[in-house]
């Protein structure tokens, strides 16, 4: 994954968190403007992060990366305000194209 973002010297990569207060923090901390994020994580879970950013005044474009890609997954993580779900396994392809579609309408710093 790392290796993919240095495609974009545009975006800097903060850090990797694990749990949803983690990354709670550095969202909030950091003003950031894109987000890639696992439903699965340590300590609480990635629709527990979604539903925090969805009541944020300023939130950040957010890329669901996940194995749970089941419909209903999908559908969750659109109504909480996920702006792309993709599979790791049958996607994650497609992770520069729509990198380069944020970088280009200014969605990332």
């Amino acid at each position: 994954m790392a290796e993919t973002l240095r495609q974009f010297p545009e975006i800097d990569l903060i850090g990797t968190m694990d749990s949803e207060d983690a990354a709670l923090l550095a969202i909030r901390k950091r003003r950031v403007d894109v987000v890639l994020l696992d439903l699965q994580l340590k300590q609480g879970s990635g629709f527990g992060v979604l539903r925090a950013i969805e009541s944020m005044q300023r939130r950040p474009c957010v890329l669901v990366l996940t194995n749970h890609d089941s419909a209903e997954h999908e559908r969750t993580a659109v109504a909480l305000g996920a702006s792309f779900f993709l599979d790791k396994a049958r996607d994650f392809q497609r992770l520069p194209e729509i990198l380069q579609q944020i970088v280009q309408s200014g969605g990332a710093a």
